[in-house]
């Protein structure tokens, strides 16, 4: 049952043709069928759930419902952006993190210029991650190796980086992305800040969250 306008929040909505409602304070038109589906495509991709199988249960078309989470996710990346830089920053810890697809994981000599470079900040008890440029490769295999090795060794960490939620945070991130079938290097930093938000929020804040920015 709609109570509220899902636009402006106001209580006041007159009945029109089609099962259709119209907000008195903003003048918008809205489909009730439309924006309960929509409620729960939100509260599906909270909880985790696929879109084949939201698309499953809620008797949609897959890539409707696959367009609908891309659009969750641009949404979520834009206002963790805007999160942090408008936040007091404390960083008390950060770590550089190299990350790896399952495939990658079984070659025994795995290259960190296959890697998808990640730099991860503890800031005000919310984690923030930043995508890193892929490491350059050299013309020479020498100075590939050496450089390789470098990098091994001097990787960029706080000392209190392993005491903080962001060594549980690497974990969740591989955990979670185990899932996808492969994600697109281009896409990847959408999927990244998907597994931001759903660490740094409880599932009722995400759901509250992503409803305001979708509506809004």
């Amino acid at each position: 049952m709609i109570k509220r306008c899902p636009f402006c929040n106001n209580k006041h909505l007159y009945d029109l043709q089609n099962n259709y409602k119209k907000c008195s304070s903003c003048k918008r038109k809205f489909s009730v069928k439309k924006f309960e589906t929509d409620i729960n495509v939100i509260e599906f991709f909270c909880n985790q759930v696929s879109a084949n199988k939201c698309a499953k249960l809620l008797n949609v078309n897959y890539r409707t419902i696959k367009n609908r989470y891309d659009l969750f996710r641009k949404l979520i990346a834009n206002y963790l952006e805007e999160a942090y830089h408008s936040s007091v920053k404390d960083n008390s810890s950060y770590e550089e993190f190299y990350y790896f697809t399952d495939k990658q994981k079984k070659i025994k000599k795995k290259s960190l210029y296959n890697a998808i470079n990640i730099i991860g900040f503890y800031s005000n008890e919310k984690i923030y991650t930043l995508l890193m440029p892929k490491l350059p490769v050299y013309n020479n295999e020498e100075d590939n190796k050496t450089f390789e090795n470098f990098l091994r060794w001097h990787k960029v960490f706080s000392k209190d980086s392993y005491s903080t939620p962001l060594n549980i945070f690497w974990k969740y991130l591989e955990k979670n992305l185990r899932k996808y079938k492969g994600i697109d290097e281009e896409n990847f930093f959408f999927y990244l800040k998907e597994c931001e938000f759903k660490f740094n929020y409880l599932q009722n804040e995400q759901i509250k969250i992503l409803k305001n920015l979708y509506f809004n």
